[in-house]
């Protein structure tokens, strides 16, 4: 059954709004004021709160504002009833996290109506949240094992050799086995910082004070940044040749080494998902209040319904072709992007390639 909170300092409008509600097989709990209604909301989480405006000691704007900065009660649906259904009001209202209104007086079938819409869309949200934690934790399973195993099993084989034959090695063949493990190596600390990484960028996306601190970095001189990053990539992928640039100078509100990891992440996806001698091209511009970047590539491409379930660890045919990669890197630079305020847009199609743009704060 689901618990509702009402709360209001009017006690004859407050009981009829919870008989209506009982009588439509809600739980209701009642508050007198916006500091009880606290209390009790932070102690008992009902599944949606309806709240007065005026009220004596805390109103309703003031309860909202507090209950949204608490972690466990942000998410709660919040319905302020009021007799003043002017737009400033509303407004701040919806400002401060209000999810809907009810102008006063009402009557049950509107109470119910409103009630109903906002614990349907909480629930819906509820749903794709406990939909995409799913994913996330089946993708894990699949991409982790392989993407650690993988580079472990390199390591423990070519240094198992070394340790016993290594005087019947020469000079040459230990150098070598010494350059595959540094690569297994690399491999496995890549996976490690990416998934801790995109962690931390999960968690600094909750938190607007973070963000805001982040966008007021600053990163200048993109021309040769972007440049030097692609011709890196480029080159430990043996694929010189194919890199195409053209690229402008500017600046984006963004820490240096979040732009250099942003445009790291989507030179490995195009060089990885794009075969040899086929062209990789970069191409950076400056616009008005904003650097446009894109990647393009000649590879695999995604089909649309792979798009939209692009996410966290997500691959993509791992059972028809090998891949490298947890699938994070994708993820990594769209939630960089949106966390700077930024826009992250692909276009791909099968068996002709991906382009992947960004426009981003400068």
């Amino acid at each position: 059954m689901q618990r509702i909170l009402v709360i209001d300092d009017e006690a004859v409008f407050r009981e009829a709004t919870t008989f209506a509600l009982q009588r439509k097989g809600f739980e209701t709990l009642e508050a007198a004021d916006g500091v009880e209604g606290a209390e009790i909301a932070l102690r008992a989480l009902p599944d949606l709160i309806i709240c007065d405006v005026n009220m004596e000691r805390m109103d309703g704007y003031t309860l909202l504002e507090q209950l949204r900065q608490q972690p466990s009660t942000a998410a709660i649906p919040f319905i302020l009833m009021t007799g003043m259904s002017d737009a400033s009001s509303m407004r701040k209202g919806m400002n401060l996290g209000a999810d809907d209104y009810l102008s006063k007086p009402f009557t049950a079938p509107q109470l119910f109506s409103t009630v109903e819409a906002r614990l349907k869309k909480n629930q819906v949200l509820r749903d794709n949240a406990e939909k995409k934690l799913a994913d996330l934790r089946s993708n894990l399973s699949l991409a982790l094992p392989h993407e650690m195993i993988t580079p472990l099993n390199g390591i423990f084989g070519l240094a198992q050799l070394l340790a016993q034959d290594a005087e019947s090695l020469s000079p040459a063949e230990v150098a070598e086995f010494g350059t595959n493990i540094l690569q297994s190596a690399e491999r496995l600390h890549r996976t490690v910082q990416n998934f801790l990484l995109y962690g931390q960028l999960e968690m600094q996306a909750g938190d607007p004070e973070y963000l805001a601190s982040l966008r007021e970095k600053s990163t200048s001189q993109l021309q040769a940044i972007i440049e030097a990053r692609a011709r890196h990539c480029a080159e430990a992928a043996a694929r010189p040749a194919d890199l195409q640039m053209q690229l402008g100078d500017g600046t984006v509100a963004m820490a240096q080494d979040l732009f250099t990891k942003l445009v790291d992440e989507l030179m490995d996806n195009a060089l990885k998902f794009s075969v040899p001698g086929s062209a990789v091209r970069v191409e950076g511009t400056q616009g008005k209040g904003e650097y446009l970047l894109s990647i393009s590539d000649h590879g695999h491409g995604m089909t649309p319904d792979q798009i939209a379930d692009m996410g966290a660890y997500s691959q993509f045919n791992r059972q028809t072709r090998e891949q490298q990669g947890s699938g994070l890197g994708l993820a990594i630079v769209r939630r960089i992007a949106e966390n700077h305020a930024g826009q992250f847009d692909i276009k791909s199609k099968v068996g002709e390639g991906t382009t992947v743009s960004l426009r981003l704060p400068s």
